[in-house]
């Protein structure tokens, strides 16, 4: 079960709290959620947030995680498991608050709802073009893992 955290890695600026609360999302959070993940860039045409979303709180292995500052929902991420590897996608920041640690933290709360959950390895895909998600996900200790991932729409 997760517990709601409190995480904070840089000080506050400018007076501004950079304390997170990181919650599982509920049916009413959809919607902001859909809308920072579009915002992030992370949507595309052939894959429906919403249905992405749903799907991902009805299922026993999987959920969706928001993290609220302020009272303002700022970050976001899905994470599930399949009983061996766990899985992360749609891990977004809001952009206005970037840099102030909420991107770790979620991140840290996906570790960590997985190892809850007895699940041995935590992975993730990143774009070919998205310089900037790698060079996040490579300082928090994630590297390449030397396999290629193949697909097939359905």
């Amino acid at each position: 079960m997760l517990v709601t955290t409190n995480y904070c890695v840089n000080p506050p600026i400018s007076g501004e709290n950079p304390v997170m609360d990181i919650r599982l999302a509920s049916p009413a959070d959809r919607d902001r959620v859909i809308a920072l993940w579009t915002a992030a860039g992370l949507t595309r045409p052939w894959n429906d947030p919403v249905l992405d979303f749903d799907r991902a709180r009805a299922g026993p292995s999987s959920v969706v995680l928001v993290g609220d500052a302020d009272d303002e929902l700022v970050a976001s991420a899905m994470v599930g498991h399949d009983g061996h590897r766990g899985w992360v996608y749609y891990v977004a920041v809001r952009e206005d608050v970037r840099g102030r640690g909420y991107g770790t933290a979620l991140m840290r709360a996906a570790e960590d709802w997985l190892r809850d959950r007895a699940i041995p390895k935590i992975q993730l895909m990143v774009r070919d073009d998205n310089a900037a998600a790698a060079g996040f996900y490579e300082a928090l200790g994630y590297e390449p893992a030397g396999v290629r991932v193949l697909g097939r729409r359905l």
